[in-house]
């Protein structure tokens, strides 16, 4: 179990840290706002009304031995900044930040954290990936164009040989295959899909494209 602070319990912080809190880790929720605080407060494992612009209440709510901060103030942007500061002053270096604006992003980029988020735009990304790719269930960049998506197996492809239908593209990698509550990580040449099985792939995005056609049609 790993200790989380989420600074900031907006909707996304909120659900950030619930997020984190069902996951069985030790989560700190500091807001302002005295209802955002009260919201979510039964949830996590600590919530506070507190100032996090105020180095010295970080410091008495000892956020700097969090194994991750999560500064999630959105709209004001000046409280954000202040707030990365004092926590890159009080020597946390996992931070991760949400930034509204390219001007925001730009200023929080110059405190070198470990990553700066923008969940609307985020979003955005995921609802066209989901539109223009139908067949993927779910999907996690890894970088360079590589991906790691999850495919439930149509009723169309039940019976289909799982090597024979991979190997129409090129270094895509079977992660696994779960099959009602088996996991299965080893293929025989001989092995067949069957219908609402769980694959998980990677492969570079352009492979796993050559790929949607038999996952949409016959």
């Amino acid at each position: 179990m790993a200790q989380f602070a989420v600074i900031g319990l907006g909707s996304f912080g909120a659900t950030v840290a619930t997020e984190l809190a069902a996951l069985k880790h030790d989560v700190i929720g500091i807001d302002l706002v005295k209802k955002n605080v009260e919201n979510i407060s039964e949830k996590l494992t600590h919530a506070v009304i507190a100032d996090a612009t105020d180095e010295t209440v970080l410091k008495e709510l000892n956020i700097q031995s969090s194994d991750a901060v999560v500064v999630a103030i959105g709209e004001d942007i000046e409280a954000s900044i202040l707030c990365v500061l004092h926590l890159k002053n009080m020597g946390v270096e996992n931070i991760l930040a949400k930034a509204k604006t390219n001007a925001h992003h730009m200023i929080l980029s110059h405190f070198k954290i470990k990553k700066i988020i923008h969940p609307e735009e985020d979003m955005g990304v995921r609802v066209a990936q989901a539109l223009n790719y139908p067949w993927v269930s779910r999907y996690m960049s890894l970088g360079d164009d590589h991906y790691i998506v999850k495919v439930v197996i149509p009723l169309h492809l039940r019976g289909v040989n799982l090597l024979g239908l991979i190997n129409k593209a090129n270094d895509i990698t079977i992660v696994l295959l779960k099959r009602q509550q088996k996991v299965v990580c080893t293929f025989d040449p001989e092995f067949t899909l069957e219908l609402n099985d769980i694959l998980v792939l990677e492969g570079p995005l352009v492979e796993l494209k050559k790929l949607s056609n038999r996952f949409l049609k016959v």
